[in-house]
């Protein structure tokens, strides 16, 4: 199982032959589209023409391969109270589990919580001015999922056309107050490796 970014909250996750896509909406940011014909397409929130074979954007109970997703829904970021418009993704392959937020408001209940359970690495944007969560909401999901490891998105890069500047990676984790315990090209979640202690992982843009 290999987890890689690719800017903005686009990610890949491949497991055994079969690529899952989230948020691929590089295209509307003025980079090249990275899902093909036959991938998996995730979305959590409002998003372009999907390409993928099979295709998700809401909530629900899916699988795929040997990959289990659950879409849980979410209050997007700058939406009203009550309401659910975003859709948060739970993937679980084998005993690894990852949680996708996306736009998300940075408050959960005690039901999102209970379907989210326990999380070994969270992906969650950081680049805040409004668009997105900024690093305290982000840390607020933190505190309340307490995964084993952390990984950002979603912040400052040059080469995207973010409608609303966002903070340098830097900044972000400064004030969420996490060292990176490492810098990768791609993240293989060990359980055996992980630790009680939150970690945080930085993944090189692909």
């Amino acid at each position: 199982m290999d987890l890689q970014f690719y800017g903005a909250n686009c990610l890949s996750l491949s497991v055994k032959g079969t690529r899952i896509i989230i948020d691929d909406n590089l295209a509307d940011l003025g980079a090249k589209a990275i899902a093909k014909a036959d991938d998996v397409t995730l979305y959590t929130g409002a998003h372009g023409t999907s390409v993928g074979r099979l295709n998700f954007d809401s909530p629900g109970e899916y699988e795929v391969a040997d990959v289990s997703i659950i879409g849980i829904p979410a209050r997007a970021h700058i939406d009203e109270a009550n309401t659910h418009a975003a859709t948060m993704f739970k993937l679980v392959v084998g005993d690894v589990t990852i949680l996708v937020t996306g736009h998300i408001y940075p408050e959960l209940t005690e039901a999102q919580l209970e379907k989210i359970g326990i999380v070994d690495a969270l992906v969650v944007p950081v680049g805040g001015n409004g668009y997105t969560l900024d690093p305290i909401g982000a840390l607020k999901l933190i505190k309340a999922i307490e995964p084993k490891l952390v990984v950002p998105t979603h912040y400052a890069d040059k080469a995207l056309n973010f409608p609303v500047p966002q903070q340098e990676l830097s900044v972000a984790l400064h004030e969420i107050g996490m060292e990176p315990r490492e810098t990768v090209p791609k993240l293989k979640v060990k359980p055996a490796e992980l630790t009680d202690t939150t970690q945080l992982v930085v993944l090189e843009k692909t």
